[in-house]
């Protein structure tokens, strides 16, 4: 009964499975654009050189009961006068990775410099006043009647080196047209920018799903590495109680055991220590993962709270139908194309509106002043030295390079037609990976459902073939094999639940929502 006892414990801590890596998948890395831009990839795809999110944990619980309670994270002793930080949970990590991660303030940074468009784009009437403001010199004499007539002075007279009483000269110069009507560009212009805030926001909205996703990872993989080592813990007390029992059989001269035996156990303790050092890394990778999503400052302890992979209560997938009619309602890259499509065809519009003159109110000024020159008082007589001008009038204003505007018209409705076929195609795209997210969730959750029943036939199993090992109708290859099949159906089934937790956050990011607690 010793050498059955102790192989069982054996066996449930030697089989650890190592868990997949968490790899996040988003679509397209583009959304629709204004018009100077391009419009978004049709293909969902990883966008290169995102954060990498950590691999989860190398090791899922094995050990025949199904608890996965861990010692909780120590972090250094609390300051006098410190308030020692809550443990985070899901949701408070996935809004703090919403809030702080760098693609969602390159996301603001984006929006900020669209809003400032918008608001030139609202002030594009306003007239541009051209001013010219100078003084300079020196300026020869120049002096007559102020009516037009000849010099009055020898040195106001030219073809000589006498310049007179020389002076200076200052001048202001201005002129702008308010436009009047111009045949509709200012006002599509104004509605092509009102589209750049649209795009704004549905960029920041999918950097803050993607961070909310990969948040989600680190949890799920950190919780799945916690309960993990707390199996090996588990598991190493009993192959150290195991290790004594058989020694003390041996001791006694026990024909149950042998030196084999505590080679067995000597071999799986080996084991079990380097599976611990493989999970503690995965914990502690999974730890660096949570403090760069929530924005921990370096050397501050984050602590995370211990959460159950398997919910409570009974879990229902959603259908397939309702996923897709989330998902055509907040996957912010569809409202983010749909305005880029509106963008372009104003400016379409704009082109086509180009072969117009624009009318405007013009309005200018002219004031010349010279100190060593005479005010000419007589209308008719020219006077460069000293004038006073200034008028308004209707202008139109336009220009008649019709073959460069006819090619810059073909090529706004090319770039419309072309970002209407990536709409058509995003759409198909977004509706390929909802599906194939929602199937993954549904056999996620089936497969979660029949190794979690497994696990406990397994349990009936073992507890049988212990009994009959008691009362001697079996010998100790059933028992190992029993306890074999409840810890690799106890390590399939904690895996089980992690699959099925991070396809529901992949789900709730292809569907444009956030991760739900477990």
């Amino acid at each position: 009964m010793g050498v059955g006892l102790m192989l069982a414990a054996t066996l449930a801590g030697a089989q650890i499975a190592p868990a997949p890596t968490p790899t996040p998948s988003v679509p397209s890395s583009g959304t629709a654009a204004p018009a100077s831009q391009a419009a978004p990839q049709a293909t969902p795809q990883a966008p290169a050189g995102g954060l990498e999110t950590p691999q989860a944990p190398d090791v899922a619980p094995q050990v025949g009961e199904t608890a996965q309670e861990a010692v909780p994270e120590q972090g250094p002793p609390s300051a006098p006068g410190k308030t020692k930080a809550e443990p985070l949970t899901l949701e408070q990590l996935v809004q703090r990775a919403r809030k702080q991660d760098a693609r969602v303030e390159e996301a603001r940074a984006e929006l900020r410099r669209l809003e400032a468009l918008l608001r030139q784009a609202r002030w594009a009437w306003f007239p541009k006043f051209e001013t010219t403001v100078g003084v300079g010199g020196p300026v020869p004499e120049a002096r007559n009647d102020g009516l037009g007539g000849p010099p009055t002075t020898e040195a106001s007279l030219e073809g000589d080196w006498r310049f007179g009483r020389m002076g200076f000269t200052a001048f202001i110069e201005a002129n702008a047209v308010l436009p009047l009507y111009t045949f509709g560009k200012l006002r599509a212009l104004e509605k092509a920018a009102e589209q750049g805030p649209v795009i704004g926001k549905a960029l920041k909205e999918r950097a803050q799903d993607e961070a909310g996703f990969q948040a989600a990872q680190a949890f799920f993989g950190y919780q799945l590495a916690r309960s993990g080592l707390a199996q090996l813990d588990e598991t190493s007390k009993r192959l150290e109680d195991a290790a004594k029992q058989l020694q003390k059989m041996m001791d006694e001269k026990s024909e149950q055991v042998s030196k084999m035996d505590l080679y067995k156990v000597g071999f799986f303790r080996n084991q079990l220590e380097a599976r611990r050092a493989q999970a503690e890394q995965g914990r502690q990778l999974a730890l660096a993962a949570i403090r760069l999503l929530a924005g921990t400052p370096p050397g501050e302890s984050v602590q995370v709270v211990e959460a159950e992979l398997e919910p409570e209560g009974e879990v229902k997938a959603p259908t397939l139908e309702e996923v897709l009619a989330t998902a055509e309602q907040k996957r912010p890259e569809l409202v983010g194309i749909a305005a880029g499509v509106v963008a372009r065809e104003q400016e379409v519009f704009i082109r086509e509106r180009m072969f117009y003159p624009d009318i405007g109110l013009a309005g200018f000024l002219t004031l010349r002043y010279t100190s060593s020159a005479t005010t000419q008082k007589d209308p008719f007589a020219f006077d460069p030295y000293n004038q006073r001008e200034a008028g308004v009038g209707l202008v139109a204003r336009g220009t008649f390079d019709i073959p460069v505007k006819q090619s810059q018209l073909d090529q706004s409705r090319a770039e419309l037609d072309k970002l209407k076929a990536q709409q058509r195609l995003l759409q198909a795209a977004i509706r390929l990976e909802v599906t194939k997210a929602h199937g993954d969730l549904v056999a996620a959750l089936e497969r979660a459902r029949v190794l979690t029943q497994a696990e406990r036939d397994a349990r009936r199993w073992a507890t049988a073939a212990m009994a009959a090992f008691d009362l001697g109708t079996s010998g100790t290859r059933d028992l190992i094999e029993s306890f074999t099949a409840l810890a690799q159906s106890s390590a399939d089934r904690a895996q089980s639940w992690h699959d099925f937790q991070v396809a529901q956050a992949e789900l709730a990011r292809v569907t444009g929502t956030t991760p739900r607690e477990p």
